[in-house]
């Protein structure tokens, strides 16, 4: 059976339904930087050579130095982390893997298309262990002595609003993969970056499973500027904590309870999501709902011009 993988965005769905024109519209049903990484000058060389091999090293090594990657670990660039996903479950032989819910669901669907059996929880019979760190929706995070599989996947999709929280330094060890995002914290989901890092044997099978040129040169160029560049990532990380907060503070005056998320996204609690989530895109503005939950209502972080029309929709 085919598991429904419900996602965010849909945007052009919501305008169909509720009407306007797509500049009106603010999406918040995603946890993406709403003030992304300005995108340097791309030399034209970018755009017409295939990547080269000195680029690509450039980005990894600055993917490197900005997660701490230790040197006993390697790295894999890749289009998305949702590439990542879809390949990773070929590495082993089909087996169980639990992955605790909710969460993001194209790791079930991703074990699932491989023939895994997904369970909820480790057992004596578990080959494997995904977990998002922090989790999606709730932001959930998972202590080391939780992380038990005897390959243990950890996403880090969002994790780098919370640095200190990671868990790169299982990366020595042969039995975990981290996987983390370019599009949520940067804010350049588009641009389609993902990495996974781990042990060198796991991360050539991914490589090999990927293909060659999988990253793009304007990503390269773009990607190495972004992970180079601390100082915007320590401005981004507070202006990030001050959005979330200014967000906690109106959605409460609204009669929303705050349950859980990240500095990119935050979960509330309210009486009737469906009714919620109307209510705001009358006012052009999406929001995120679950079909496992009636009141669970998911906004990201508007951007500064979009508050006014977040709280005139509310």
């Amino acid at each position: 059976m085919k598991r429904h993988r419900d996602h965010g965005g849909g945007l052009d769905a919501a305008i169909a339904r509720f009407g306007g024109e797509r500049d009106n519209w603010i999406d918040l049903s995603t946890g993406i930087n709403p003030d992304p990484f300005p995108i340097p000058d791309i030399p034209a060389q970018a755009w017409t050579a295939l990547p080269d091999a000195c680029a690509q090293d450039a980005l990894l090594q600055a993917a490197r130095a900005f997660w701490n990657v230790p040197r006993e670990a390697a790295i894999l660039a890749a289009p998305g982390a949702s590439a990542l996903i879809a390949r990773l479950p070929a590495l082993w032989p089909a087996a169980q893997v639990a992955i605790h819910t909710p969460t993001y669901n194209e790791h079930a669907a991703a074990f699932e298309a491989h023939g895994w059996d997904v369970a909820q929880r480790p057992s004596a019979s578990t080959a494997a262990q995904v977990v998002v760190h922090p989790n999606n929706p709730d932001g959930r995070m998972w202590s080391g002595d939780e992380l038990t599989g005897d390959v243990v996947i950890i996403d880090e999709s969002f994790c780098d609003v919370t640095p200190d929280q990671s868990h790169m330094s299982r990366t020595t060890r042969g039995d975990t993969i981290i996987l983390k995002s370019f599009g949520k914290f940067w804010g350049l989901a588009g641009m389609r970056l993902g990495f996974a890092i781990g042990a060198p044997a796991h991360i050539a099978r991914l490589a090999d499973l990927m293909g060659p040129w999988a990253v793009s040169g304007p990503a390269l160029g773009i990607a190495t500027a972004a992970l180079s560049d601390a100082g915007w990532a320590a401005q981004a990380r507070r202006k990030l904590a001050e959005s979330a907060t200014r967000l906690d503070g109106l959605m409460s005056q609204k009669g929303a309870k705050l349950i859980g998320g990240t500095d990119l996204f935050r979960l509330y609690d309210v009486d009737d999501a469906r009714a919620w989530q109307d209510r705001l895109a009358r006012g052009h503005v999406w929001s995120r709902i679950f079909p496992y939950s009636d009141t669970w209502l998911r906004l990201g972080l508007p951007s500064e011009q979009g508050w006014d029309q977040l709280g005139a929709a509310l």
